[in-house]
């Protein structure tokens, strides 16, 4: 199921960041990036009300790990870079680096253990894996 559910967030993002990228064209990038915030609040928010409320809202006072909440800007900012890739190089190759640098760090973060994830041994496949994944990109990227 978790395959399934990240194929469909996959889609879902290089949608979402076209779509993004036509309403800066026809706003700005702040103003398009401030209705998919709040739409996405308000969409939550009803979720959360639907699913039975699991969880408060004061428990995010009492998360332990203070810089974990800085998330939700982050927010803010992956959908500003999203839109400015995407209007600039076309939906493919941001798409392709965006994803890139997606498996690098997130890599890093599982080899160091950051963040409080689980540590896992350092391994030449997956290096692979991302070199293969880099070189794609430069193929895909080449011109004729």
């Amino acid at each position: 199921m978790g395959f399934i559910i990240a194929l469909i967030s996959g889609a879902l993002m290089s949608i979402q960041g076209v779509f993004n990228t036509g309403v800066t064209k026809q706003t700005s990038v702040w103003v398009a990036s401030s209705f998919v915030q709040f739409s996405a609040l308000i969409v939550c928010i009803i979720a959360w009300f639907v699913t039975g409320r699991e969880g408060t809202f004061d428990a995010l006072f009492r998360i332990q790990d203070k810089y974990m909440l800085i998330g939700g800007a982050m927010g803010a900012f992956i959908t500003y870079t999203v839109i400015q890739s995407i209007g600039s190089l076309g939906p493919a190759k941001a798409t392709m680096l965006i994803v890139s640098a997606q498996l690098v760090i997130s890599y890093i973060i599982e080899l160091f253990g950051m963040f409080g994830q689980e540590k896992v041994p350092f391994q030449w496949r997956k290096v692979i894996g991302l070199a293969i994944i880099i070189a794609g990109i430069l193929t895909f990227k080449w011109k004729d």
